[in-house]
């Protein structure tokens, strides 16, 4: 299934995407998408639902964030080797974990804004793992059982913030962001997330390409790595990191994101993203 909200900021309606890809009202079935609703059991009722059979939703919406109440969000740092290489950083023995505040987090093709005193504003292209059952001390071989679905997140990020001190967080939770979504594509579509071709563009012009296969550390890992630190609970997202072409590795000199730049961005089977960046008032 591929599930989603869409509508005004903050008056969403559930909805669900059919077959070709036309965006269908699921308000009639349930009145949001929560945690909930991406459970098994939440996922085992909706399974029931063909996407056909509901109302088609008409002209071109919002999109917001796929489904509510994700209390936080986890990011992995430096996770495809290559990179590791472009950021001039070691390739990391495990997985280096960092958080992204949950106030970043904005709808698929909401505007980025770049914050004050913001100079090295980047973009990221991440595969995003959601949670659909509490995860704790999950062995590896058990781990994908945990996850709901996948979706899209740009991991967006302030570089000169970032890297002014060991701790990255204030370069990476900044408002705006986090843009999630389109969807929310469930594990019977997303069989194998480990071969997932991933792309981003800059005005048109192509910065990232990769493949989830890339990974330093796969989703089952990391999955199973993190929930060994904290508990993991339903809703809850995992962004497992970029592959190369982010702005700060370009070269003869790195390429900083600035008003009026629009990033679009993709991975197979999970939708496509739109943000234009504007700046701050």
């Amino acid at each position: 299934m591929k599930l989603c909200r869409w509508g005004r900021n903050g008056f969403e309606k559930p909805g669900m995407i059919d077959a070709q890809a036309q965006l269908r009202d699921l308000s009639g079935i349930i009145s949001h998408i929560d945690q909930e609703t991406i459970s098994p059991r939440g996922l085992a009722k909706l399974k029931k639902t063909r996407p056909e059979s509901l109302p088609l939703v008409r002209g071109n919406p919002r999109f917001g964030v796929p489904y509510t109440g994700i209390s936080k969000i986890v990011a992995i740092g430096l996770n495809y080797a290559d990179h590791a290489r472009e950021a001039g950083q070691p390739i990391p023995a495990e997985p280096i974990i960092f958080s992204k505040a949950t106030t970043c987090i904005i709808g698929p093709n909401d505007d980025v804004v770049q914050p004050r005193n913001s100079t090295k504003l980047d973009w990221e292209v991440e595969l995003a793992v959601v949670i659909g059952t509490k995860a704790q001390y999950v062995t590896e071989d058990k781990a994908l059982d945990y996850v709901a679905g996948y979706t899209i997140l740009n991991d967006v990020s302030e570089r000169s913030f970032q890297l002014s001190s060991s701790q990255w967080d204030k370069g990476k939770g900044f408002d705006t962001a986090g843009p999630i979504g389109p969807w929310l594509v469930t594990t019977d579509e997303i069989t194998d997330p480990q071969n997932l071709d991933m792309w981003l563009d800059v005005n048109s012009e192509s910065m990232q390409t990769g493949n989830t296969k890339t990974m330093i550390f796969g989703v089952a890992k990391l999955v199973s790595y993190c929930s060994q630190f904290f508990t993991l609970l339903p809703g809850d997202v995992i962004t497992t990191g970029t592959p190369p072409g982010v702005g700060m590795g370009k070269k003869p000199e790195p390429i900083w994101l600035k008003p009026g730049d629009v990033m679009t961005l993709g991975i197979k089977g999970l939708g496509e993203q739109r943000q234009r960046v504007v700046a701050a008032k």
